[in-house]
């Protein structure tokens, strides 16, 4: 039986290196016979959570109305959560991390449904490269955050040297990532 695969991608290009690396990924997991689900936190924004402990006491998790509503089915459904992102300033894109961190409702004990997410991964992309260490802050940030979570750390594809628009189709990260999708 396939898994509940569920995508945040963080690029606000639609055709971006990242956005293109998260397509390879998807076709792969859906040829391993996954169910996949995409939420574009560029283009269906979140709002920054606002620590306000008011999780869960209206209408859903979080009481600010955006595309939260929308994000958090897709979330209680999901098996595993992949994260694909541009590299902005040494890690994830803002639009990504505020749908990060309204998970906060979930990890509340007052939580009346808990995520069943089990499994990560990380995608990237980024004019920078491994190398240089231009990656450092983006892992330190996915492992805690799978680590804090009891997740599983499947793995991760990281495309450096890859700044202008459709660059990554010049190198072979896309079918890395393509062959990494069909491991999961």
């Amino acid at each position: 039986m396939g898994k509940n695969i569920l995508v945040l991608t963080g690029s606000p290009r639609q055709l971006g290196n990242s956005a293109l690396l998260a397509d390879a990924f998807i076709q792969g997991a859906k040829f391993a016979g996954h169910t996949v689900k995409v939420f574009e936190t560029a283009f269906h924004p979140v709002l920054p959570c606002h620590a306000c402990d008011k999780c869960w006491s209206a209408k859903g998790p979080c009481v600010f109305k955006d595309n939260f509503d929308k994000l958090a089915p897709m979330l209680e459904e999901a098996d595993m959560l992949v994260f694909c992102t541009p590299l902005y300033w040494f890690t994830m894109s803002a639009q990504l991390k505020a749908a990060i961190d309204k998970l906060y409702a979930y990890m509340k004990d007052i939580a009346p449904r808990k995520l069943k997410i089990k499994e990560c991964v990380l995608l990237a992309a980024a004019e920078g490269t491994e190398k240089d260490g231009d990656y450092d802050g983006l892992k330190a940030t996915y492992h805690n955050i799978a680590n804090y979570l009891g997740w599983k750390d499947r793995g991760m594809v990281l495309a450096g040297g890859v700044g202008a628009p459709g660059e990554i189709i010049k190198t072979g990260k896309l079918k890395e990532a393509l062959e990494f999708g069909k491991t999961m």
